[in-house]
């Protein structure tokens, strides 16, 4: 459990929408994505773009995605997106992720990422690698 909550608020725009105006499904997605790393930028003082070469890792890829989808979100609403590390493990962590409108949550979501790198043997190779503990340091406060 980590304490590092990130918060951001977002004007849902019309591109966001189908037509009757409703935020399509996929587009909860590429926020929960955004706000990952703008999580990570936060926490670390590392832009999205300099995380591989600051931690020697090629990234932070996603395997598995969820959300429950609770109330409609709509073109003009203003929503609250807060997210937050839930669990670091040796190479892999979970991302909660929660958007509310006008005070009452509307989407939860969650995501598990790995802390990966290529192989030293072979470079084609994608594998875990264990999450530095400063990081970890960084999302619990100390």
């Amino acid at each position: 459990m980590t304490s590092f909550t990130y918060r951001k608020q977002l004007t849902i725009e019309w591109g966001q929408c189908d037509p009757a105006g409703i935020v399509f499904n996929s587009r909860f997605f590429e926020m929960f994505d955004a706000s990952t790393w703008q999580m990570f930028e936060a926490a670390l003082g590392v832009k999205p773009h300099e995380l591989a070469s600051a931690f020697g890792i090629m990234g932070i890829p996603l395997v598995d995605v969820r959300a429950n989808f609770i109330k409609a979100v709509k073109f003009g609403d203003i929503v609250d997106l807060t997210s937050r590390v839930s669990e670091f493990r040796r190479s892999s962590f979970d991302v909660e992720h929660r958007l509310s409108v006008g005070g009452e949550v509307a989407v939860e979501g969650g995501e598990t990422r790995v802390w990966a790198s290529r192989s030293k043997d072979d470079p084609e190779k994608i594998g875990g690698a264990a999450i530095p503990g400063e990081v970890i340091a960084k999302f619990s406060g100390r």
